[in-house]
C-alpha cells in the first residue's frame, strides 16, 4: 500500500512537471492570465475621408469593449490618401489621440509621406510609423493578425 501511494505522489508530481512547459507555452502564445484567447487585428485605411476613418476607430473601441482591450492589440495602418487623416489638423485628430490613449497603435506610412512631401512635424504627435503601409499589413497577416478594411 504504501509503495502504491508513493508510486501516485510521484506520478502527479511528474505529471504536473511535464504538463508546466506546456503551459507557459500556451499563456505566452495568446492567453492572457485571464484565461481569454489573445487577438490581434490590422485595421487598413487608405481613404481621405472621415467617415471612413470614424469608421475605423469605431471597430477598434467596440473591438476593445466586446473582448476586453486587455485581450487585443490592434494597428491602424494608414497610407496612400488615407494619411490625410493623421496630419496636425485632420477632422479625425482627436479621436486619433483617444484611441492612441486606449492603446490602439496608429501607423503611417513614410513611403506615403515622401510621396506627398509630408514631414513628420506635419504630423499627429505619438503616432507610430513604418517604412512601407503595405508592407507592415502584409507582415501581421503572416504573424497571423486578422486583418480588416472598414
Amino acid at each position: 500500500m504504501m509503495n502504491r501511494r508513493l508510486l501516485l505522489q510521484a506520478g502527479l508530481v511528474g505529471a504536473a512537471t511535464l504538463s508546466a512547459p506546456f503551459l507557459i507555452a500556451a499563456n505566452a502564445q495568446g492567453t492572457g492570465t485571464t484565461g481569454q484567447k489573445r487577438h490581434k487585428i490590422v485595421i487598413q485605411v487608405s481613404d481621405n475621408d472621415p467617415a471612413k476613418w470614424n469608421l475605423a476607430l469605431n471597430n477598434a473601441k467596440n473591438l476593445q469593449d466586446d473582448v476586453g482591450a486587455a485581450n487585443v492589440d490592434i494597428a491602424i495602418v494608414a497610407y496612400g490618401p488615407g494619411i490625410g487623416m493623421l496630419k496636425l489638423e485632420s477632422p479625425t485628430g482627436s479621436r486619433v489621440a483617444d484611441a492612441m490613449k486606449a492603446n490602439v497603435r496608429v501607423v503611417a506610412c513614410e513611403n506615403t509621406m515622401r510621396a506627398q512631401k509630408i514631414a513628420k512635424d506635419d504630423m499627429l504627435p505619438a503616432i507610430s510609423y513604418v517604412p512601407a503601409g503595405v508592407a507592415e499589413i502584409m507582415k501581421k497577416q503572416g504573424e497571423g493578425w486578422a486583418y480588416l478594411r472598414p
